[in-house]
Protein backbone atom coordinates (compact mmCIF):
# COMPACT_ATOMS: atom_id res chain seq x y z
CA UNK A 1 0.00 0.00 0.00
CA UNK A 2 1.36 3.69 -0.76
CA UNK A 3 2.83 5.38 1.94
CA UNK A 4 3.49 2.19 4.05
CA UNK A 5 7.00 1.06 5.01
CA UNK A 6 8.17 -1.88 7.11
CA UNK A 7 10.49 -2.96 10.37
CA UNK A 8 12.43 -6.01 10.42
CA UNK A 9 12.27 -8.11 14.10
CA UNK A 10 15.30 -10.46 12.93
CA UNK A 11 18.17 -7.90 13.35
CA UNK A 12 20.43 -10.96 12.01
CA UNK A 13 18.83 -10.49 8.31
CA UNK A 14 19.75 -6.78 8.70
CA UNK A 15 23.45 -7.61 9.86
CA UNK A 16 23.55 -10.38 7.17
CA UNK A 17 22.78 -7.81 4.35
CA UNK A 18 25.14 -5.23 5.42
CA UNK A 19 27.66 -7.70 4.84
CA UNK A 20 26.59 -9.01 1.66
CA UNK A 21 26.86 -5.38 1.05
CA UNK A 22 30.42 -4.55 2.01
CA UNK A 23 31.37 -7.65 0.22
CA UNK A 24 30.23 -6.73 -3.06
CA UNK A 25 31.03 -2.77 -2.78
CA UNK A 26 35.19 -4.58 -2.26
CA UNK A 27 34.64 -6.64 -4.88
CA UNK A 28 33.42 -3.97 -7.31
CA UNK A 29 36.21 -1.62 -6.12
CA UNK A 30 39.04 -4.36 -7.43
CA UNK A 31 37.66 -5.60 -10.75
CA UNK A 32 36.11 -2.41 -12.00
CA UNK A 33 39.42 -0.69 -11.30
CA UNK A 34 38.24 2.31 -9.03
CA UNK A 35 39.91 5.35 -7.61
CA UNK A 36 39.44 8.70 -6.18
CA UNK A 37 36.41 10.54 -8.21
CA UNK A 38 34.68 7.89 -9.21
CA UNK A 39 30.62 7.53 -9.30
CA UNK A 40 29.33 4.37 -8.42
CA UNK A 41 25.12 4.25 -9.21
CA UNK A 42 23.62 2.03 -7.22
CA UNK A 43 20.07 0.71 -7.62
CA UNK A 44 18.28 -1.12 -5.01
CA UNK A 45 15.22 -2.76 -3.67
CA UNK A 46 15.41 -3.36 -0.32
CA UNK A 47 11.78 -5.01 -0.72
CA UNK A 48 14.03 -7.47 -2.78
CA UNK A 49 16.43 -8.08 -0.27
CA UNK A 50 13.90 -9.61 1.84
CA UNK A 51 12.32 -11.48 -1.16
CA UNK A 52 9.39 -9.59 -1.49
CA UNK A 53 8.58 -7.99 -5.02
CA UNK A 54 10.26 -4.34 -5.85
CA UNK A 55 8.20 -1.44 -3.96
CA UNK A 56 6.14 -3.91 -1.97
CA UNK A 57 8.07 -3.91 1.36
CA UNK A 58 9.83 -0.93 1.20
CA UNK A 59 12.09 -0.89 5.18
CA UNK A 60 14.21 2.09 6.06
CA UNK A 61 16.39 0.24 8.45
CA UNK A 62 17.78 -2.06 5.46
CA UNK A 63 17.84 0.97 3.36
CA UNK A 64 20.38 2.52 5.97
CA UNK A 65 22.31 -0.82 6.42
CA UNK A 66 23.11 -0.50 2.68
CA UNK A 67 24.11 2.69 2.64
CA UNK A 68 26.35 2.33 5.94
CA UNK A 69 27.84 -0.62 4.32
CA UNK A 70 28.61 0.22 0.92
CA UNK A 71 29.74 3.92 2.10
CA UNK A 72 32.50 2.14 4.27
CA UNK A 73 33.80 0.98 1.36
CA UNK A 74 33.87 3.67 -1.13
CA UNK A 75 34.06 7.08 1.44
CA UNK A 76 37.67 6.05 1.86
CA UNK A 77 38.46 5.70 -0.83
CA UNK A 78 37.02 9.31 -2.40
CA UNK A 79 34.53 7.42 -4.55
CA UNK A 80 31.29 8.69 -4.54
CA UNK A 81 27.82 6.63 -4.56
CA UNK A 82 24.86 8.05 -6.62
CA UNK A 83 21.90 6.35 -5.59
CA UNK A 84 19.12 5.95 -8.38
CA UNK A 85 15.91 6.27 -6.53
CA UNK A 86 12.82 4.15 -7.72
CA UNK A 87 10.52 4.56 -10.96
CA UNK A 88 7.94 7.03 -8.83
CA UNK A 89 10.66 9.72 -9.36
CA UNK A 90 11.83 8.80 -12.92
CA UNK A 91 15.06 6.76 -11.67
CA UNK A 92 16.57 10.31 -10.42
CA UNK A 93 19.63 10.36 -8.91
CA UNK A 94 20.46 11.55 -5.43
CA UNK A 95 24.20 12.20 -4.82
CA UNK A 96 26.81 14.84 -3.36
CA UNK A 97 26.69 17.84 -4.46
CA UNK A 98 30.57 17.89 -5.18
CA UNK A 99 30.31 15.07 -6.85
CA UNK A 100 28.91 16.78 -9.74
CA UNK A 101 29.17 20.30 -8.81
CA UNK A 102 28.35 21.67 -12.70
CA UNK A 103 25.14 18.97 -13.22
CA UNK A 104 21.70 20.39 -13.37
CA UNK A 105 19.92 19.96 -10.23
CA UNK A 106 15.94 19.08 -9.77
CA UNK A 107 14.35 19.43 -6.97
CA UNK A 108 12.62 16.67 -5.34
CA UNK A 109 13.18 15.15 -1.92
CA UNK A 110 13.33 11.20 -1.97
CA UNK A 111 10.79 9.10 0.94
CA UNK A 112 10.37 5.27 1.16
CA UNK A 113 7.45 5.11 -0.90
CA UNK A 114 8.77 7.87 -3.42
CA UNK A 115 12.38 7.38 -4.06
CA UNK A 116 12.72 4.50 -2.11
CA UNK A 117 14.72 3.18 1.20
CA UNK A 118 18.37 3.39 -0.22
CA UNK A 119 17.88 6.73 -1.80
CA UNK A 120 16.57 8.42 1.20
CA UNK A 121 19.19 6.94 3.64
CA UNK A 122 21.21 8.44 0.97
CA UNK A 123 19.88 11.89 1.04
CA UNK A 124 19.71 12.07 4.89
CA UNK A 125 23.31 10.95 5.16
CA UNK A 126 25.17 13.27 2.59
CA UNK A 127 26.59 15.81 3.44
CA UNK A 128 25.67 18.20 0.88
CA UNK A 129 22.79 15.71 -0.98
CA UNK A 130 21.33 16.65 -4.96
CA UNK A 131 19.13 15.28 -6.99
CA UNK A 132 19.91 15.29 -10.69
CA UNK A 133 17.90 13.50 -13.78
CA UNK A 134 20.73 12.14 -14.79
CA UNK A 135 24.72 10.89 -14.38
CA UNK A 136 26.96 8.92 -16.05
CA UNK A 137 28.18 6.73 -13.66
CA UNK A 138 31.77 4.94 -13.63
CA UNK A 139 30.42 1.04 -12.42
CA UNK A 140 26.91 0.33 -11.08
CA UNK A 141 25.84 -2.53 -8.41
CA UNK A 142 22.00 -3.44 -9.02
CA UNK A 143 20.15 -4.66 -5.77
CA UNK A 144 17.29 -6.70 -6.71
CA UNK A 145 16.94 -6.17 -10.87
CA UNK A 146 16.65 -2.68 -10.74
CA UNK A 147 17.88 -1.72 -13.61
CA UNK A 148 21.08 0.84 -13.60
CA UNK A 149 21.89 1.25 -16.96
CA UNK A 150 20.58 4.28 -17.82
CA UNK A 151 22.99 5.99 -15.22
CA UNK A 152 26.40 4.10 -16.60
CA UNK A 153 29.00 5.44 -19.32
CA UNK A 154 29.25 3.85 -22.39
CA UNK A 155 30.63 1.36 -22.88
CA UNK A 156 29.34 -0.80 -20.23
CA UNK A 157 31.02 -3.96 -19.15
CA UNK A 158 29.01 -6.81 -17.14
CA UNK A 159 30.91 -8.22 -13.84
CA UNK A 160 30.61 -11.23 -12.53
CA UNK A 161 30.62 -10.61 -8.60
CA UNK A 162 31.43 -13.80 -6.31
CA UNK A 163 29.12 -11.85 -3.81
CA UNK A 164 26.06 -12.83 -5.91
CA UNK A 165 23.22 -11.66 -3.52
CA UNK A 166 22.49 -9.01 -0.98
CA UNK A 167 20.10 -10.37 1.35
CA UNK A 168 17.32 -12.81 -1.14
CA UNK A 169 18.02 -9.93 -3.71
CA UNK A 170 20.10 -10.83 -7.02
CA UNK A 171 23.10 -8.64 -7.40
CA UNK A 172 24.17 -7.57 -10.87
CA UNK A 173 27.63 -5.26 -11.56
CA UNK A 174 28.94 -3.49 -14.60
CA UNK A 175 32.12 -1.27 -14.81
CA UNK A 176 32.49 0.83 -17.88
CA UNK A 177 35.24 1.44 -20.52
CA UNK A 178 36.12 4.00 -23.21
CA UNK A 179 34.53 3.14 -26.93
CA UNK A 180 36.82 1.70 -29.68
CA UNK A 181 36.50 4.41 -32.48
CA UNK A 182 38.17 4.42 -36.23
CA UNK A 183 37.94 1.11 -37.72
CA UNK A 184 40.86 -1.32 -38.84
CA UNK A 185 43.28 1.66 -39.07
CA UNK A 186 42.83 2.79 -35.59
CA UNK A 187 45.25 2.59 -33.06
CA UNK A 188 44.19 2.09 -29.50
CA UNK A 189 45.74 2.93 -25.94
CA UNK A 190 46.34 -0.32 -24.51
CA UNK A 191 46.11 0.95 -20.92
CA UNK A 192 42.35 2.33 -21.68
CA UNK A 193 40.81 -1.35 -22.00
CA UNK A 194 39.82 -1.76 -18.83
CA UNK A 195 38.46 1.60 -18.35
CA UNK A 196 39.39 5.45 -17.81
CA UNK A 197 42.22 7.14 -16.85
CA UNK A 198 43.12 8.30 -13.86
CA UNK A 199 44.95 12.36 -14.21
Amino acid sequence: MAGITYEIDDKNVVEQIRSDAKNAAQELVEKAYLTAGKIVVIGCSTSSTLGNDIGSHSVPEVGKALFEALQSVFKPLGIYIAAQCCEHLNRAIIIEHEATPSAEIVNVVPQPKAGGSFATACYQAFEHPVALEHVKADAGIDIGGTLIGMHLKEVAVPLRLSQKTIGKAIVLAARTRPKFIGGDRAHYDESLKDGYPVF
